[in-house]
C-alpha cells in the first residue's frame, strides 16, 4: 500500500487548519488518515500568538519516512523548517545549480558529416 504523508484540509473558510497525515496515496485529500501526526495552524491570531503553529509527532514522522512514505512539497518544505528534514534529503527536487552544462557541444559541421540528406531528385 503506497504511502504518503500530506496535508488533509480542516477548518471554516478563511481560519483553515492543515492536518499533517499519513494516508493511503489513491485516497482523496481529507479522507480517513491511516494516522494523524500533526496540526499545521498558518493563522497569526491577534492578541494571542504571534506566530504560525506547528505541532507534529517527530517521532511517528520519521517512522514513516523510514518505512517508505513520500512527503509531499508541501510537507517537505514544513519538515525541513523544522529541522526533520535535512536540505539534502532525497525527497527535495534537485536543483538546477547542481545541473552542470555540457563540456562539449557538437558543431553543425559535424553534425551534417555525420548525418548525411540524401539528394532531391
Amino acid at each position: 500500500m503506497p504511502m504518503r504523508l500530506r496535508l488533509a484540509v480542516h477548518g471554516l473558510r478563511h481560519d483553515r487548519v492543515f492536518h499533517l497525515v499519513a494516508i493511503n496515496q489513491r485516497t482523496r485529500r481529507n479522507g480517513k488518515p491511516t494516522e494523524l501526526l500533526g496540526i499545521y495552524d498558518p493563522r497569526v491570531k491577534p492578541g494571542g500568538k504571534d506566530h504560525k503553529t506547528m505541532e507534529w509527532s517527530v517521532g511517528r514522522i520519521r517512522y514513516w519516512l523510514d518505512v517508505g512514505a513520500i512527503p509531499s512539497k508541501s510537507v517537505v518544505k514544513l519538515l525541513t523548517m523544522g529541522n526533520i528534514l535535512k536540505s539534502e534529503s532525497p525527497y527535495h527536487p534537485k536543483s538546477t545549480s547542481d545541473m552542470s552544462p555540457p563540456t562539449s557541444t557538437p558543431s553543425s559541421s559535424s553534425l551534417a558529416s555525420s548525418h548525411p540528406v540524401p539528394p532531391k531528385s
